[in-house]
């Protein structure tokens, strides 16, 4: 278990991947008019078991863990240039990753706080 581990627990990987989904959905969102683009997303679940099953057997590849849990979303509704984005769909689930985003922010942050009063003596 790395120091990281140990300070931050399972928030440090989850702010990570939570991280990486806001690029990708922010990637669906900027690619909805193009053809043949097909929207992909991480489960997210998935990625964090696969990540802290991975510093349990040494350093966790956050990377590798985003990799293995993405896939291509499957529209409810087709388009005809081949584009799978459903706008409101990708926007909602922006928009919800990054509130849970902030929250693991702020706890992290908290953290930190913590240490840095502890370390202070107050």
């Amino acid at each position: 278990m790395s120091l990281e581990d140990g300070l931050f627990g399972i928030h440090g990987k989850a702010l990570a991947l939570r991280s990486q989904r806001l690029s990708l959905l922010a990637s669906n969102i900027a690619n909805a008019s193009t053809p043949n683009y097909k929207a992909r997303d991480i489960d997210f679940d998935a990625a964090l078991k696969e990540a802290t099953a991975q510093s349990s057997r040494g350093p966790a590849d956050v990377g590798q863990a985003v990799d293995d849990a993405m896939g291509y979303r499957v529209p409810l509704q087709p388009s005809l240039d081949g584009n799978t984005v459903e706008l409101s769909t990708e926007q909602t689930l922006f928009a919800e990753n990054a509130v849970k985003y902030r929250t693991t922010l702020s706890f992290l942050e908290g953290r930190i706080n913590t240490i840095n009063r502890a370390l202070k003596g107050e």
